[in-house]
């Protein structure tokens, strides 16, 4: 179950900051409506890192839409798995 507070418990800010945990953060509320959230700095991190990860994706899939899109063989020789399958086989 979330932990859900008025934001006038930033009043004592240790009681709130207490409730946070990893993968559990605490929703404030500003006249009865969600606001803020306080996270631990390990989600935060994640949602970042999950953030970036999309935005290159994006990049990725915009760059194939106009310069066209590369083949399997192409990306590994692009970055040197060509010979290293060669020698696999």
């Amino acid at each position: 179950m979330p932990a859900i507070k008025p934001v006038s418990d930033l009043r004592s800010y240790n009681d709130v900051l207490a409730h946070v945990r990893e993968g559990a953060p605490v929703f404030l509320t500003k006249n009865g409506r969600g606001c803020y959230a306080v996270l631990d700095m390990r989600d935060y991190d994640r949602l970042q890192a999950g953030m970036k990860l999309l935005e290159e994706l994006e990049a990725g899939r915009t760059s194939g839409e106009q310069n066209g899109w590369l083949d399997k063989d192409e990306v590994l020789a692009q970055f040197g798995f060509e010979a290293a399958l060669d020698a696999a086989v």
